[in-house]
């Protein structure tokens, strides 16, 4: 199995009624999800099939999030990183850019990140 992932980057997350929402998507579409939520910028990052990124990049899209900006469009990950939470599925959240670039260092995504990002 192919893993995809994707990356969005919008003004801010804030509203707990939409990250219930995202929440359930993932689960829904057996991905695992990390959000930056709290402030500026809110940042999004999806891993899972194919199909699952597809749906929950699309169930995000139906949020309406100020400032949507899908920065890496849902691919197949050139490398996959031997995880014991790699076949994880659900959402996680931090508060920092800190705290998401380092969970995208332990999932062997950070020069991707960085650069979808613009840093």
């Amino acid at each position: 199995m192919s893993i995809w992932n994707a990356l969005i980057r919008t003004h801010h997350i804030t509203s707990r009624k939409k990250v219930a929402h995202l929440k359930k998507a993932a689960d829904r579409c057996h991905v695992f999800a990390l959000l930056r939520s709290g402030g500026c910028p809110g940042i999004m990052y999806c891993e899972g099939d194919e199909e699952g990124v597809k749906s929950w990049v699309a169930a995000v899209q139906n949020l309406r999030y100020k400032d949507f900006q899908l920065v890496a469009r849902p691919a197949s990950k050139s490398t996959v990183a031997e995880s014991s939470d790699r076949n994880k599925c659900g959402l996680s959240e931090v508060e920092s850019v800190k705290s998401f670039s380092m969970a995208m260092e332990s999932r062997d995504c950070l020069q991707w990140w960085r650069h979808a990002m613009g840093y």
